[in-house]
């Protein structure tokens, strides 16, 4: 049976209607819920305290504030977050109820074309928003996680003195991406006067050598154990640290004191004043 003329024009009548219904629309259409767009009718909008986005409703007509990373967002007031963030629920109590937490979608470091690292995307195009457009290379996100950078030491070695026998150590800190290899040396002088670097612990017995991850995050904390002391420790240590990016060090000084060359004072007995 041929089809009949009529029902081409019909499905066209049909097919709005049905989108509707089917909660369709077209890319940067309005939702049917808005309405047509009164600006006169918009309230007021005052400066966003930072680091707040202002930005057009859901209805793409009036301008509100929206939610940096970290601020509070649901609620009675239906506080919503910024481009690229998501309102996530809160423990219970931790907030009043109904009210969430503007998190970034895409979790993870990232680092910026600036060279700084950024906790995540979103506060990176934050950063961005509000930085001025000086050339056409603006603030992007050059890669994923943190950028590299060489060793920087946070806490350097504390020189120390002892007595023979007793134990010593010394200890520093550095900050890298990546991880650095951090090693100590001893600095001694050569019969010819040139300086020379003995890594340790090497074969002396008496010298323990520790390094670990920490305290904060992209840091390594190293130590180095003298038990027990003896005169020919005495000197300069190195901490010496390491990454693909460069190397930092810095030195710690031990001082020996012989015991067997100490001698306590001697208080006179009574019989020496008879």
């Amino acid at each position: 049976m041929p089809r009949s003329p009529v029902l081409f024009p019909l499905l066209l009548l049909l097919l709005p209607p049905l989108a509707l219904g089917l909660g369709l629309r077209g890319a940067g259409g309005r939702r049917p819920q808005c309405g047509p767009c009164r600006p006169e009718f918009c309230p007021a909008l005052e400066r966003c305290p930072a680091p707040g986005i202002a930005a057009r409703d859901e209805c793409g007509c009036c301008v509100r504030c929206l939610g940096a990373e970290g601020a509070s967002c649901g609620g009675r007031a239906g506080a919503r977050c910024g481009p690229g963030l998501v309102c996530a629920s809160r423990a219970t109590g931790a907030a009043p109820e109904g009210t969430g937490l503007c998190v970034c979608a895409q979790r993870g470091t990232v680092c910026g074309s600036d060279g700084r690292s950024y906790s995540s995307v979103c506060a990176l195009r934050l950063r961005a928003r509000h930085a001025p457009r000086a050339h056409s290379g603006h603030l992007h996100k050059a890669r994923d996680g943190p950028c590299e950078f060489a060793p920087v030491v946070i806490t350097p070695p504390q020189s120390v003195h002892n007595v023979t026998g007793a134990p010593v150590y010394l200890s520093c800190e550095v900050r890298a991406v990546p991880t650095p290899v951090v090693t100590w040396r001893k600095v001694t002088q050569s019969p010819e006067g040139t300086q020379v670097l003995e890594d340790l612990p090497g074969d002396h017995i008496n010298i323990a050598v520790q390094v670990r991850g920490g305290p904060s995050e992209h840091e390594a904390t190293a130590w180095i154990l003298i038990n027990p002391l003896k005169k020919e420790d005495e000197g300069v240590y190195q901490c010496h640290s390491a990454n693909a990016v460069g190397e930092a060090q810095s030195h710690g000084t031990v001082t020996v004191v012989d015991l067997s060359q100490y001698k306590a004072p001697r208080f006179p007995a009574p019989d020496d004043h008879m």
